[in-house]
């Protein structure tokens, strides 16, 4: 799954700068703003967030000095496979419904391989502990002999037994990857055309003169330079210019004051991760057709969205129940191949390689799941209000959801300079998938184990 898959949320959805014909902000953000805003809470969310405290605890990982380690793959998500056996009615209608390509046949074959391969092992190993514990008794000199002997074969049966169950492991694990988180219950099924409209807000601005696209404001205007970029830095890039710089700062700093007043942390993130964060977060780095751009000869990536740093933030960690939920409001530039991308929708402002960015992303306890994801929603189209914008909320459909989104409400825009509605953010619900790739945990009261949800948002 490549990061085509998200969209910026802006009257055009490639940049902020592109939200050229909105009105002009009549308040000005000022530091203060921001300082009253980090003033400690009754929860403190940034130092839970990243202290040492109790709140967060850390996951040790294994060392090793077996030299074979380094060929297999740093991580492992945390897949179900016994429930994905006993239900592989519903998980084969989601893949349906989600038009994805999954290989659940070969999946659960490979898992039988692996059960009946792991039972194999522990029964030499139970074999093997019992040749030890008859040796460590009086022994006739052959019986000892022939016991060496069989304890020698059995440690050659086990190394080989062991080096094909972590390659099974292993291939289960890639092949596994492919299945789609499940799907909320009250999704629509089908394409993007039976998605759902949860409600629709405005009508379209009657115009008394004709009306221009942002490429001809951004010539007419001198906003937006996309020739000298294309020089700099090749196609789909580009400079802003004089006042639309002044927009895009606007737009980011309102965003970012409105949604902190609903108790989210802001964060800035790093645009330079390691690759296997990137796949913790559900994406292929160097895949077929990625959206991704890998740094030759180093494990890391340009992000293509926050979610990606963010996400990692608690990577490998136990979270205690009274930390959560964290929230947070990133922002980052990103950076997309937007491989296959071409066509008059993609002109001027649209699939972009590099833009700016901010996002929502919660962490939150899995029977608060849904309403953090409504919460989302409804920031999201009380911020597009404000704005003065027309635009709907459809519930996307089972297959215009991404592999690790349990449900995924899309805002579109009306776009005069287009005549048609377009998509300027999503918010989804991941449920418990990225925390499965993560190794999140939290910790209940009672000191119970289980994975943790997640809801994330794109602005």
């Amino acid at each position: 799954m490549g990061l085509h898959k998200l969209r910026l949320a802006a009257a055009v959805p490639v940049t902020f700068s592109s939200r050229l014909f909105l009105k002009p902000f009549t308040n000005t953000l000022t530091l203060g703003l921001f300082s009253r805003h980090l003033q400690p809470r009754n929860k403190p969310l940034l130092v839970r967030a990243f202290s040492a405290s109790a709140a967060v605890q850390d996951i040790p990982a294994t060392q090793t000095s077996d030299s074979s380690v380094a060929a297999r793959p740093l991580w492992k998500a945390a897949i179900d496979f016994k429930w994905i056996r006993d239900n592989k009615e519903a998980v084969e209608i989601n893949i349906r419904n989600r038009n994805s390509n999954a290989n659940l046949e070969a999946v659960l074959q490979l898992y039988e391989n692996m059960v009946n391969l792991q039972k194999e092992v522990e029964r030499l190993r139970e074999e093997r502990n019992n040749v030890a514990k008859k040796m460590k008794g009086k022994l006739e000199p052959s019986e000892r002999e022939r016991l060496v002997e069989e304890g020698k074969n059995l440690k050659e049966s086990l190394v080989t037994l062991e080096e094909d169950l972590v390659k099974l492991k292993d291939e289960l694990q890639h092949v596994a990857q492919s299945i789609p988180n499940m799907t909320h219950p009250d999704v629509p099924v089908g394409g993007e055309d039976s998605s759902a409209i949860r409600q629709e807000v405005g009508s379209p601005r009657e115009f008394s003169f004709p009306i221009k696209d942002h490429l001809q404001l951004g010539k007419d205007l001198d906003l937006i330079d996309f020739d000298s970029a294309a020089e700099v830095s090749g196609s789909k890039f580009f400079y802003l210019k004089n006042e639309a710089v002044l927009l895009e700062m606007a737009l980011l700093n309102w965003t970012l004051s409105q949604v902190m007043k609903k108790g989210y942390t802001p964060l800035t993130t790093p645009e330079i991760v390691r690759s296997s964060i990137v796949e913790k977060c559900g994406f292929q780095p160097r895949g077929d057709n990625t959206q991704v751009y890998s740094i030759d000869g180093t494990d890391q990536c340009l992000i293509g969205t926050a979610e990606i740093p963010v996400g990692g933030i608690h990577m490998d960690s136990i979270l205690l129940e009274s930390a959560l939920p964290l929230k947070y409001i990133a922002f980052s530039h990103c950076f997309r191949t937007e491989a296959g991308a071409a066509g008059a929708a993609t002109k001027g402002l649209y699939r972009v390689h590099q833009f700016s960015k901010a996002e929502m992303f919660v962490i939150c306890q899995p029977e608060d799941s849904e309403s953090f994801h409504q919460e989302l929603i409804q920031i999201e189209e009380d911020l597009f209000t404000s704005l003065g914008l027309h635009f709907k909320t459809l519930d996307m459909a089972t297959a215009d959801l991404g592999a690790p989104a349990y449900r995924k409400f899309d805002i579109e825009a009306w776009m005069p300079g287009l005549g048609r509605f377009g998509e300027i953010t999503k918010v989804e619900d991941w449920e418990s998938v990225t925390a499965h790739l993560n190794r999140l945990r939290r910790v209940l009261r009672k000191g119970k184990r289980i994975f943790q949800p997640l809801s994330l948002s794109t602005l």
